[in-house]
This record gives C-alpha cells, sequence and structure tokens, in this order.
C-alpha cells in the first residue's frame, strides 16, 4: 500500500515513525552487512535498568546433538513462593540479530506480573546457522526447562511458550516440534505478531511496502536468510521454520495472538488462528487498529501498547492459573 495509506491510518501515537523509522528496519539487507558490521552495531542494544525485584542470571545448557551448548539468560522474583508457572520466551529479530538482553524489558514485566519464572535463549542466527539451527536450539531450551523446572522454581506442567515476530514464529513452532517428537506438555502459546509464513503470499504481505514500517521488501530479506533463496517456491520446507506450514494443527496447546492491522504478518496471523480453532485448538485473538509491527515495542507507553500488554498478561495469567 502506499505511504499514504500508512500515514492515514496509523494510530496518532506512533506519528513518529513516519519521520524516524525502526532501528531494525536496515538490518536485512544482505548477509554480507550482517556478518562484516556486525549485529550489535546495525541495532544497538540499548541497556535495561536493573530492576531490584527481579533476578537475571545466565548458564549453559546442552544444545542438540553435535550442535554447540544454548546460552539461556534466567528471570525470576528475587523473592518467590515456589512452585510458579514457567514461561519460554524467544526474542525478536528475524531469525537474525538480537539476544535475550534485548528483551529484558518484557521479561522483568512477566515476572513481576505473573509472577513467574522465565527462561529465554540464545539461539544461533541466521545467515551463518540457517535453519533449522534456531529451532533446534530452542527445543533443546524447552526439554532442558522442562526437565529443570523444579530446580528452578518452577513448575513443568505450567510451561507458557511466547515470543514476538520471529520470537512467535518459533513459539509456535515448539508446539508443533513438542507434538511431534511426543516432548514436554506446553500448557499455552501467547504469539505476537508471529513470522510463521515464508510464502508472501497473503494480501497483507505483499501491499504494505512503505518503508517506514515492516514491509514486504524486509519480510522477503528476512526469509531468505533464514532459509535461502527460492524457499517459496520448494515444497520441503519445514513446518518448524514456517509453521503455516503445517498441515495439522490439531492436538496444539490453547493460544492467544494480537497483531496490528498495519503489520505485514496481519493476513498470515489472522489464518493461523482460523485454522488453529478449526482444528478444536482454544483460541483468541485480538487485531489492533492503527498499530504497525511490534508496536508495543516501538512506543510502549502509547495507550494501544498498555492495552495490549495488560491483555495478553491477562491471558497468561488465566491460561497459567494466576488469577
Amino acid at each position: 500500500m502506499s505511504e499514504n495509506y500508512l500515514e492515514n491510518n496509523l494510530d496518532p501515537e506512533f506519528e513518529s515513525i513516519l519521520k524516524t523509522p525502526p532501528a531494525y528496519m536496515g538490518a536485512w539487507n544482505s548477509a554480507k552487512i550482517i556478518k562484516k558490521i556486525g549485529r550489535d552495531i546495525i541495532y544497538p542494544l540499548i541497556p535495561t535498568p536493573p530492576d531490584p525485584e527481579v533476578a537475571i542470571t545466565t548458564r549453559l545448557i546442552p544444545g542438540p546433538s553435535g550442535a554447540p551448548d544454548v546460552p539461556i539468560r534466567i528471570y525470576e522474583p528475587k523473592i518467590k513462593k515456589s512452585p510458579l508457572p514457567g514461561l519460554l520466551l524467544f526474542h525478536y529479530g528475524g531469525y537474525t540479530i538480537c539476544d535475550p538482553r534485548y528483551e529484558d524489558t518484557r521479561c522483568m514485566q512477566y515476572v513481576k506480573a505473573l509472577p513467574c519464572v522465565v527462561v529465554s535463549p540464545d539461539y544461533r542466527k541466521a545467515p551463518e546457522n540457517p535453519a533449522p539451527a534456531a529451532y533446534e536450539d530452542c527445543y533443546a531450551a524447552l526439554l532442558w526447562f522442562a526437565a529443570n523446572a523444579w530446580e528452578l522454581g518452577a513448575d513443568p506442567e505450567r510451561i507458557a511458550v511466547t515470543g514476538l515476530s520471529c520470537g512467535g514464529g518459533l513459539a509456535a513452532a515448539m508446539c508443533l516440534m513438542s507434538r511431534d517428537r511426543n516432548g514436554p506438555k506446553i500448557a499455552f502459546q501467547m504469539l505476537d505478531a508471529p513470522t510463521i509464513d515464508d510464502r508472501l503470499t497473503t494480501r497483507s504481505s505483499r501491499e504494505f511496502t512503505d518503508p517506514r514500517a515492516l514491509n514486504y521488501d524486509t519480510c522477503r530479506k528476512i526469509w531468505n536468510l533464514y532459509l535461502g533463496k527460492g524457499h517459496e517456491q520448494r515444497d520441503d520446507i519445514s513446518p518448524y521454520a514456517a509453521p503455516s506450514r503445517a498441515l495439522d494443527y490439531s492436538g496444539l496447546p490453547p493460544c492467544y495472538c494480537f497483531v496490528g492491522e498495519l503489520d505485514p504478518h496481519r493476513d498470515e496471523v489472522i489464518a493461523f488462528v482460523g485454522r488453529l480453532a478449526g482444528a478444536g485448538v482454544s483460541t483468541g485473538f485480538t487485531l489492533y487498529p492503527g498499530a504497525i509491527h511490534a508496536f508495543e515495542l516501538e512506543k510502549p507507553g502509547a495507550a494501544i501498547s498498555v492495552h495490549a500488554m495488560a491483555t495478553a498478561i491477562w491471558h497468561l495469567k488465566r491460561a497459567l492459573g494466576c488469577v
């Protein structure tokens, strides 16, 4: 859609992006740029101040067979009554940039609001490590969390998965993988504008072209880095890489999903939600008018962002027995 469409339909509290697009928009121009410049320079980390109520630790856990150990970041209340629910959070970044530190604010918010124990893996990134590296690392983190939940003060029967953008895609993938591999029980999936369809054939994926927000060209570059060029024409792409390609959604955990009206992911998410519900999976969904991709990350204090996070937290609390 035209630049005027974005200007005319954008939530007024987000008008600043029309002059200063999100910092991540220039990250995926080419694999050479990522390798040469470095991820921290492309999208600098703004450290989150420590929270006196939340303890953060890091450690290495066993990776997939034959692969390196996976670094994880653990967030937990400094004072807690065990066992708490667990939340496995996969960070955003188009499968290529960022790490769990970029999600410190959100993870600490979940720890305090539920409360819960959050584990976030630093999965391997494309283009150096394309699929299946990321989702296999994340599954290794799920296996480890479930096996070590009691040690962390968490209940292995109350572990949910969540993530924003590609993190949401990885969370959806974990539900498919755990079902197919007879893995740990996942209590709930909370998906925030998940990146789930590499084919980019929906109306929203093709019509949003404005360079000031996530758009078709950026999505195409991300998928090319993760799956290789020509992926959209292949029929052997794993549904764990692109969950929209899964043929069967039955037996998956209950889900809550939300996405912005001006997000290229909008229509693939709507289709995903419909297929979940059609497969008998209890599913909730919110479409936020006037909102771009990752709107609550760009403007966390905006009214629509506050509503989105409060609603997501309510769904997590309800699903994990915290209300």
